[in-house]
């Protein structure tokens, strides 16, 4: 099986390339913004060349406050470059597979969002992610959507200039003052973790539609914090505070954890949060 991935030195795509490489019944084409923008039709023209059975899109927009500025450029890349994707997906018959985010939806239900609930994003991003969705959907013959939340991975996210494990170490490193929020909850996931579920994932081809890939549980950024020192032995005071207090511009869901049911229903199973941390502490050479 031919495995385009779209954006293979991201955060997500890094893993991804690892993980489909180490497996032979898979031939992993990497793809980077220099060999093709999702949000430039002609660009794409190299994936017709190219004929993989799978493209995996990674490509995203993910600045959540600059979206807030910059809507246009959000939607240039979270919704008009999965439209351009999926129309080449169906015109070389390859299934696409579209990364989502827990950011869809408002954060009211106050319980993990399963595959059903009907998404309501509060913000730009969560809203041009969903448009997303709405174009992979409707324009793909073949498709997943797959959604994940609070990513971490070894590479880091080059739009955000690293990852929020990384940051809160480094300001501990560095003696400064940690004060996250406690009133806002989700499902924190290891990117080698989704990378390694949707591999098989893919072996086992189940029906199209919308599945959630995340670490099993959830936590608030508050408690994520304390858990990331608890397991270094660190002893870090990290303050809760309320996300009221950092005055940030786009709204942020109050609780958007997942729940894989459909993963579930597969038999497939992420592992827990803290079991993802522990192991990506350790490959990061923090243990």
């Amino acid at each position: 099986m031919r495995v385009a991935i779209i954006g293979a030195n991201g955060q997500l795509g890094t893993d991804l390339v690892e993980v489909f490489g180490e497996d032979p019944s898979f031939e992993v084409i990497p793809l980077t913004h220099k060999d093709l923008d999702v949000t430039v039709p002609e660009t794409l023209k190299v994936l017709k060349e190219l004929k993989p059975d799978v493209i995996i899109n990674t490509a995203a927009y993910v600045r959540v406050d600059d979206a807030e500025l910059y809507p246009e450029k959000a939607f240039a890349v979270n919704a008009i470059g999965a439209l351009n994707v999926a129309r080449v997906a169906s015109e070389i018959d390859a299934i696409n597979v579209y990364i989502s985010t827990d950011y869809v939806f408002d954060g009211e239900k106050g319980e993990p969002y399963t595959e059903d609930d009907v998404p309501n994003p509060i913000n730009v991003y969560g809203a041009s992610k969903y448009a997303g969705e709405i174009f992979t959907r409707n324009y793909s013959t073949k498709y997943y959507i797959i959604r994940v939340a609070s990513l971490y991975g070894k590479a880091g996210a080059s739009g955000k200039g690293g990852n929020f494990v990384n940051w809160v170490i480094e300001k501990a490193k560095r003696g400064e003052e940690l004060r996250i929020v406690d009133d806002q909850f989700m499902s924190p996931t290891y990117t080698m973790d989704v990378a390694r579920t949707l591999r098989e994932f893919l072996e086992i081809g189940p029906e199209w539609g919308v599945y959630h890939m995340v670490n099993e549980g959830y936590c608030s950024w508050y408690e994520f914090t304390r858990a990331i020192f608890e397991i270094l032995g660190w002893d870090v005071e990290v303050k809760p505070i309320k996300s009221s207090e950092l005055n940030r511009l786009a709204r942020r869901p109050r609780f958007s954890a997942l729940k894989n049911a459909r993963l579930h229903g597969l038999g497939l199973r992420m592992p827990g949060w803290r079991e993802g941390l522990k192991e990506y502490l350790g490959e990061k050479g923090y243990l």
